[in-house]
């Protein structure tokens, strides 16, 4: 429930006072039981299991269990499991903001003046030893393996692509007055996945970044794109944009935008 985000937990990240301090001061460092105790300090939005809807706490409190289970250090563990055999060796945990060089610069309008948020502190995204920078050839890299299951059995693989996760997924329908049409787009969120139209994606966003790596499994092609917030730049993920513009010239038949 908590890789699936069928949880109910509170969105910490939807709480007034959360990001009045976040704006306040976005260089905070942020400890998990802070973010999390904003989100349990809340009622949980419905019964676990019940619904699906996106709380950051899921990643954070995913974080902890890891190590608890493993007993192992999470960045020791996503780097013995995932970075290292995906061979993802620009890719690394950061316990502070900081980037390895050479550094793409991000700029935000957020809190009311367009300002460099490169070194902003990401620490309230995910759980600590989970807070990832890396290069646009390990995303690709990334996107491949994610999107194939490659480091997961058969069933595991089943289960991210398919946890039968509620509230997303089903056939919904584009009312025109009174004519209504079934659309045809297929959408769901997996563990940790979004799952459309035959492609395995993530769309992560933060602060004046963007980015999406997806793989389409049947044409065995990868789409890693990154893109940082410019003066007057639509709203949204406009990797999104970028991704989707690729995927219609790339894949007509798994079209990732509509």
């Amino acid at each position: 429930m908590l890789g699936d985000s069928t949880s109910g937990l509170h969105d910490y990240f939807t709480d007034p006072v959360f990001i009045k301090k976040l704006y306040a001061d976005p260089f905070r460092q942020w400890a998990p039981s802070e973010i999390v105790g904003i989100s349990t300090s809340h009622p949980l939005w419905y019964d676990p299991g019940t619904n699906w809807s996106y709380s950051h706490a899921n990643f954070v409190l995913l974080g902890t269990a890891l190590e608890k289970i493993t007993g192992t250090p999470l960045d020791q563990l996503l780097r013995e499991r995932v970075l290292d055999p995906l061979g993802l060796g620009n890719t690394r945990n950061s316990f502070t903001p900081a980037i390895p060089l050479p550094v793409l610069h991000a700029y935000d309008d957020e809190r009311g003046t367009y300002q460099d948020s490169t070194f902003w502190n990401p620490s309230w995204t995910i759980a600590p030893g989970a807070v990832l920078s890396t290069d646009i050839c390990d995303l690709a890299r990334s996107a491949q393996a994610i999107g194939s299951g490659e480091l997961l059995s058969h069933r595991a693989r089943e289960l991210q692509l398919d946890p039968g996760t509620v509230g997303l997924g089903h056939p919904t329908e584009k009312c025109l007055g009174t004519v209504c049409l079934p659309q045809t787009e297929a959408f769901h969120f997996g563990v940790g996945v979004i799952v459309k139209n035959g492609w395995v994606l993530q769309n992560p966003s933060f602060f004046g970044y963007a980015a999406v790596q997806a793989y389409q499994p049947d044409r065995h092609l990868a789409i890693a794109v990154s893109t940082t917030v410019g003066r007057n730049a639509p709203a949204g993920n406009t990797a999104q944009t970028v991704t989707e513009r690729l995927a219609t010239a790339l894949a007509p038949d798994h079209r990732l935008s509509g």
